[in-house]
């Protein structure tokens, strides 16, 4: 477990990592996430690790639907398929197999949150722990 947030990387002012190549196609930020919370849009969180790493933290109302049972959970999925939907990991590279898997199956407004829990955990709440 690491909770020094002195291992941090630089921010820029996006609240990405310094030279991090944005996709804004795909991603959103933890602060735009953060900003779209604080002003009540419609949305839904979905956090897609493992059961495990859930445990250890997560987001307040994030749906926990994991990426390797996302295609047998498409039925539940479905129910938002007509809403903005922001899909968080660890660091963000499950969240973007994610992203793509709802985005071919129909689902389109859907983006994967840049740098996962561990960007969240940085930027957006600095006393959450970081493994």
């Amino acid at each position: 477990m690491n909770q020094d947030a002195s291992a941090a990387p630089p921010l820029d002012d996006r609240g990405l990592p310094e030279g991090y190549d944005f996709d804004e196609q795909l991603e959103i930020t933890p602060r735009q996430v953060h900003d779209m919370r604080a002003g009540g849009e419609p949305f839904v969180l979905i956090d897609c690790r493992t059961p495990q790493e859930h445990g250890i933290v997560h987001i307040e109302q994030a749906e926990l639907i994991p990426l390797q049972t996302a295609a047998a959970q498409m039925e539940k999925l479905s129910a938002w398929q007509d809403g903005s939907i922001v899909v968080h990991c660890h660091h963000g590279g499950r969240s973007l197999q994610m992203t793509q898997l709802l985005r071919q199956a129909g689902f389109a407004d859907v983006k994967s949150m840049t740098g996962g829990i561990d960007l969240w955990a940085i930027d957006i709440e600095p006393g959450m722990q970081r493994y």
